[in-house]
């Protein structure tokens, strides 16, 4: 069996941390905000898993497609000796690409769920009896570091996560990035795209009630961890698309004024009748767009596949 090693780079309290965090300051500002990595608890794993079968939401399969249609272009343009992953999951789609890259050694998929890394990573190493597996436990929003391994190195930023950040923050996640690779390195970005009102909204906004029950999950997340009094009822599940920055927005509408106490921080938060909590900002992308937000920090942007559809995108970016 190929080799397998876990590295946690994030200390063990960290996440408990960042969520006290995060709902202090998203909570006492105006508008309220949480952020959507509050969703993936095990239920919001998978509630997320239905969501990504669902008739109305097509980023994943669209993503699949060009993974199986162009994994041996997207091979043969980076010519990578080691695979990374941010955000790996279950390291499913990653497949494709791996079984495109012969030439492979290393493949570095970063997690903050140790569960899942481990899981995956057994699997891989029974599976590619060739391939070198080294986890990282981290937050790949947060400074990184990669272990040694051979280059040329690929990034890979699957799933169109990319715009769950602000433009500010997908800056300086892009500089962060870029700070990794050496000249020859590259980035592989999912990105969705710009299209049609009604198919976006209806992405987020599904006849099933999914996508409702998973946006209000977070609010479950805080009462479990945090001791609050949520009650996910009392909230509506809101998909609007705001055509100016052009990103959906996740919103849960306030049934009613209430007020909300969150015991692990000593809190009270009122909300006043139809009051929003913004749970996810989801941008969605232009190819000239993509092309300048990898330019500002260095990466030159030189294959770009689409499904057949044109609804979803993987780009390659070189370093410099």
């Amino acid at each position: 069996m190929s080799p397998f090693h876990v590295t946690r780079t994030l200390p063990e309290n960290a996440t408990d941390a960042a969520l006290r965090a995060d709902v202090l300051e998203g909570l006492t500002r105006m508008p309220k905000t949480l952020p959507p990595k509050w969703f993936y608890d095990a239920r919001g794993s998978e509630l997320f898993e239905r969501i990504t079968e669902l008739p109305e939401y097509y980023p994943t399969r669209a993503e699949r497609e060009i993974l199986v249609d162009r994994a041996a272009e997207i091979a043969s343009a980076s010519g990578a000796r080691t695979l990374v992953e941010l955000g790996s999951g279950s390291s499913d789609k990653t497949r494709h690409l791996l079984d495109a890259m012969p030439g492979l050694h290393t493949y570095v998929p970063v997690d903050v769920s140790e569960s899942a890394l481990r899981q995956a990573g057994e699997a891989l190493v029974a599976e590619r009896p060739d391939l070198h597996v080294h986890a990282l436990i981290a937050d790949f929003t947060a400074r990184l570091e990669l272990p040694a391994t051979p280059g040329p190195r690929l990034v890979a930023f699957l799933g169109g996560t990319i715009g769950n950040l602000v433009p500010v923050e997908r800056a300086a996640f892009l500089a962060a990035v870029r700070a990794l690779l050496a000249p020859g390195d590259a980035l592989l970005l999912g990105t969705d795209l710009v299209k049609d009102e009604g198919v976006l909204v209806a992405a987020y906004d599904d006849a099933a009630g999914v996508t409702a029950e998973f946006n209000k999950n977070v609010l479950r997340v805080v009462d479990r961890e945090l001791g609050a009094d949520f009650d996910p009822d009392a909230f509506q599940h809101v998909a609007l698309w705001d055509a100016e920055r052009e990103w959906i927005e996740m919103r849960l509408r306030a049934r009613g004024a209430q007020t909300v106490k969150i015991h692990a921080l000593d809190l009270a938060v009122d909300f006043a009748d139809g009051e929003e909590l913004r749970t996810e900002v989801s941008a969605k992308f232009r190819m000239d767009g993509v092309r300048a937000e990898l330019a500002a920090v260095g990466l030159e942007l030189t294959r770009w596949w689409t499904d057949r559809e044109g609804r979803f995108a993987l780009s390659l970016s070189l370093a410099g």
